[in-house]
């Protein structure tokens, strides 16, 4: 055989004694050329990384306004459910969770659902029948919760989870269209009470690095809402004027877009069009989790006669 295959065979048995693995001999006995290189293991890697979630912020509409008849105008009530179907084509890479923000939660600090089957919560009233019998059965994401509260800890937000609360219809109405079949895992978090744009900002950074873990941010309420003139007329020119200046804002830098957004209620129009601002908070959350992302404007339409607008980041 040879002095050099000799040499192999001694180091290989050698190693067998001392209990070293096969994959150790196999190493140890290749010459330097054949080893396998770094740049292998490090491409490998790369791919099993998550592509980075996008953030978006969905106008939910007005109760179970898609699956009931409400006497709504055709044509927007039509351009609003084809966009929302449509949100589910943001994400480059499937998500492995859905985080919901919405705007008919509220709670002294931020609070997790942790219900691993969360069932359906009509907060809503006044409508047919047929709205109190709808389904969206996505299964809970309470293994979720820990990393939330984590997260918002760390940035210095005390918190909470709720083991009983379910879906509220700013989740499952709008979700019921974007995600039909009710395949991912989804979590809602409360907005906090005092509705303080700087907070919602600052909890909408810290949630940032889930994008990076396969969680799709959603922040769920309306960019007008004050439901007198929903019901009242005599509220369009308050949301045109509104909505235009928060497309300007949304579409800035973020250096730009945040502090006009934490000085919201200085806007044109801003206390007529939100004379409670819990439906705007949301999208607060989200321009937090945006970080640097430019916003796209996905949506500009009607809703009974008002005009909203929908958005997303990255």
């Amino acid at each position: 055989m040879g002095r050099e295959g000799d040499e192999s065979i001694a180091r290989r048995e050698a190693m067998i004694k001392l209990g070293l693995g096969a994959a150790s001999v196999l190493a140890a006995c290749q010459r330097p050329s054949e080893a396998a290189t770094p740049t292998t293991e490090s491409a490998e890697m790369k791919t099993l990384k998550p592509a980075r979630q996008p953030v978006a912020f969905l106008p939910h509409g007005g109760g179970p306004w898609p699956f009931v008849d409400l006497g709504l105008d055709l044509a927007e009530s039509s351009a609003l459910s084809t966009y929302l179907r449509g949100v589910a084509q943001l994400p480059k890479e499937k998500p492995r969770a859905l985080l919901v923000i919405s705007a008919h939660w509220e709670e002294d600090a931020p609070t997790v659902m942790t219900h691993a089957q969360p069932p359906m919560y009509f907060d809503y009233y006044g409508f047919p029948e047929s709205s109190y019998k709808l389904s969206w059965p996505a299964k809970g994401a309470p293994e979720l919760a820990p990393r939330v509260q984590a997260l918002l800890g760390a940035a210095g937000f005390p918190t909470s989870t709720d083991p009983s609360r379910g879906f509220d219809h700013g989740t499952f109405v709008p979700l019921m269209l974007t995600y039909p079949e009710a395949e991912l895992p989804t979590t809602q978090l409360s907005l906090k009470r005092g509705l303080d744009p700087r907070e919602h900002l600052a909890i909408g950074r810290a949630l940032a690095p889930l994008r990076d873990e396969g969680v799709f941010i959603i922040g769920s309420g309306m960019t007008f809402h004050d439901l007198r003139a929903f019901f009242r007329g005599g509220g369009r020119d308050v949301a045109e004027t509104f909505d235009q200046w928060l497309v300007e804002t949304m579409t800035l830098p973020a250096s730009a877009r945040d502090p006009r957004l934490e000085r919201w209620s200085e806007a044109p129009m801003a206390r007529r069009a939100h004379p409670r601002e819990e439906h705007l908070l949301p999208l607060m959350v989200v321009a937090g989790a945006a970080g640097d992302d430019p916003g796209q404007v996905d949506y500009r339409g009607t809703f009974m006669g008002l005009t909203l607008s929908g958005y997303h980041f990255g």
